[in-house]
């Protein structure tokens, strides 16, 4: 019988730390906002949650690294916006941002989870930061919750495994101890 594993919202007693690039500010601070508001509805105590600002997206993966590895946190939540403009450095920034967070949550051993919002307008960052598309900070922080409770998970079901493991003691070699 195939198990099903599954995470649940419950912050409680959880410590997030939070990434937020201040360009575009007018969107990010929206961002942190949906953020701040998911994590409270779920239990994670305001003491509880460290928001560190950084110039703008592109610091974002860098300083998520150094959050996880620090181990003081459960969850990192990153957050920015990208808006397009008349040069080929949104691509630039857009990808490598990205790239980035995805790098450091592939290598990192707690959940580190991308929420920069990529535009090709103000208007569209505004309508996806609360206006009208939902708020991308707040699935961020949804999903930062999830996947601390999937990690856990993860966790207990390899140590139960470990424990179910047959012919797994240690015994002593004839010869230990024996010159």
């Amino acid at each position: 019988m195939a198990w099903i594993y599954e995470g649940s919202y419950d912050g409680s007693g959880l410590r997030i730390g939070i990434v937020v690039g201040r360009f575009n500010s007018v969107v990010t601070e929206r961002l942190l906002d949906g953020a701040l508001d998911c994590l409270d509805r779920h239990g994670v105590e305001t003491d509880n949650v460290d928001i560190f600002w950084v110039p703008g997206a592109w610091e974002v993966p860098a300083t998520a690294r150094r959050l996880a590895e620090s181990g003081s946190w459960d969850a990192v939540i990153c957050l920015g916006a990208v808006i397009r403009g008349e040069t080929p450095h949104f691509e630039y920034v857009a990808s490598e941002s990205a790239k980035g967070v995805a790098t450091v949550a592939m290598n990192s051993e707690v959940p580190v989870i991308y929420g920069i919002v990529t535009a090709d307008t103000l208007d569209q960052a505004i309508d996806r930061a609360g206006a009208k598309s939902g708020n991308k900070g707040f699935d961020a922080a949804m999903a930062a919750l999830e996947m601390v409770s999937v990690y856990e998970e993860i966790d207990d079901a390899a140590e139960e495994e470990e424990e179910q493991q047959p012919g797994c003691e240690e015994h002593e070699h004839p010869d230990d101890g024996e010159n």
